[in-house]
């Protein structure tokens, strides 16, 4: 990881909610943002923050912990901000805290965890796991 990452670091990323970010299990009219998908939509922040200022060519980061608080409905047509700030870093682990908020209201919060992880190191990893999948 390259120098620079500091506790108190904030980005902000725009979502649009159309129909693709929603819950549909109620029927067309109470469609609203889904959870799985603003745990998606922060993890992708956090992964692009990192991978777009901080890692080298050869890392990148997998998600290791999520917890999640879904406060509120927002509708399709809105967008949500979800701000992102780094809270603790030791060695290749990044836990960030996230706030979720439509133009009414703030919808979501959370912590989450990340490891900047080698690429070749993950590799190998996921090799010797398809190794021992085969027997």
């Amino acid at each position: 990881m390259k120098e620079g990452l500091e506790v108190g670091a904030t980005h902000t990323a725009r979502y649009e909610i159309d129909k693709d970010r929603t819950i549909g299990f109620m029927g067309e009219e109470l469609r609203v943002y889904a959870t799985p998908i603003m745990v998606r939509d922060m993890e992708n922040t956090c992964r692009l923050f990192l991978e777009d200022v901080y890692l080298d060519k050869d890392e990148n980061s997998v998600g290791a912990r999520v917890e999640i608080d879904h406060m509120g409905p927002t509708l399709v047509g809105m967008y949500v901000n979800i701000k992102i700030t780094v809270t603790e870093l030791r060695g290749p682990k990044v836990a960030f805290e996230f706030e979720v908020h439509d133009q009414i209201e703030q919808v979501g919060r959370g912590k989450h965890l990340r490891f900047v992880v080698p690429l070749d190191k993950q590799r190998e990893r996921l090799e010797g796991k398809r190794a021992q999948l085969k027997g």
